[in-house]
């Protein structure tokens, strides 16, 4: 009888210990769930960081167009600070890529984004004198650079940013820009804040879009 008390006393300590053993492993299994590793949460802060700053860029690039198309709409003297405030965006946009795609794409990217808002400029200029055959002009012009920009996208990350869509996105910028400019140059107040505020979704969009691409093409580069 001994015996058998002593033995399942045995078997008993040795249920009671596993069965800590497991309390304790599954224990420590939700805190490293709950805390993820130091790593893990300085690649999310870089990937962070990085989606608001590519936001900040194109949030520039929409808010000195903004600026631009009030001044030229008006003729206001602020309009050469607010051109160049704008065409130093598009240079910062290229510095942007650059540590990704090179010194050389950079410099493209920033050519191409020149292009698109020297053009603009010309769109403004004919919808404001209602000059038809020059805003024709302007307009096709201004489509086949942001042609040019999604190809541009489209070759240096094919997988993350496919053509179609690119160009899906820039047409969709050119568009909402120009309900903006539209609105302003015919007085349409609350149609130019709610183009505004449509340009404004439109381009926080395109951000996440461009710096998601960019963190599934280049991991080791936010880790």
């Amino acid at each position: 009888m001994k015996r058998q008390i002593t033995l399942l006393l045995a078997i008993a300590l040795l249920l009671s210990l596993g069965l800590l053993a497991n309390a304790t492993g599954n224990s420590s299994m939700t805190r490293a769930a709950a805390h993820p590793s130091l790593s893990e949460q300085n690649t999310k802060m870089k990937q962070l960081d990085f989606r608001s700053a590519m936001r900040k860029l194109w949030e520039d690039h929409i808010t000195w167009t903004r600026v631009f198309i009030i001044s030229a709409a008006a003729d206001l003297p602020d309009r050469d600070a607010a051109t160049q405030r704008l065409l130093q965006n598009q240079v910062d946009i290229g510095n942007a890529i650059k540590p990704y795609y090179g010194e050389a794409a950079g410099n493209q990217l920033t050519a191409l984004l020149k292009d698109h808002i020297l053009i603009s400029a010309d769109v403004v200029a004919a919808a404001k004198a209602n000059d038809q055959a020059k805003l024709a002009d302007a307009n096709r012009r201004w489509l086949a650079n942001a042609d040019q920009i999604a190809d541009f996208l489209n070759k240096a990350n094919p997988q993350n940013w496919p053509d179609g869509e690119m160009r899906t996105m820039m047409h969709d910028h050119l568009k909402l820009t120009t309900n903006e400019a539209v609105a302003r140059l015919h007085g349409d107040w609350a149609g130019d804040v709610k183009a505004y505020d449509d340009v404004h979704q439109q381009i926080l969009l395109m951000a996440d879009m461009l710096s998601d691409g960019i963190i599934k093409q280049f991991p080791n580069k936010f880790r």
